[in-house]
């Protein structure tokens, strides 16, 4: 499924989407094709994102795209 459609189906409140296909472009994720898990009430939605593994993220459908900032993995150093 595209982003409009889920945007359609779903106005103004929060998802929880599969990723099924994405491209990275200047450090940013751009998600182009997603399956919906289901609809995400606002109280609960900071939860189910922490909840979330792997492909699956929860993402409110008032943005007009989903492009997601990539960081890198940075360690860390302990000092003894």
């Amino acid at each position: 499924m595209k982003w409009p459609e889920v945007r359609n189906m779903y106005p103004d409140q929060f998802v929880k989407l599969k990723v099924l296909s994405s491209h990275i472009e200047n450090y940013r994720e751009i998600i182009e094709d997603m399956a919906v898990i289901r609809p995400v009430p606002d109280e609960s939605a900071t939860k189910e994102l922490l909840k979330s593994k792997d492909e699956d993220l929860v993402y409110h459908t008032s943005h007009e795209n989903i492009v997601l900032e990539v960081r890198q993995d940075v360690g860390l150093r302990r000092f003894y």
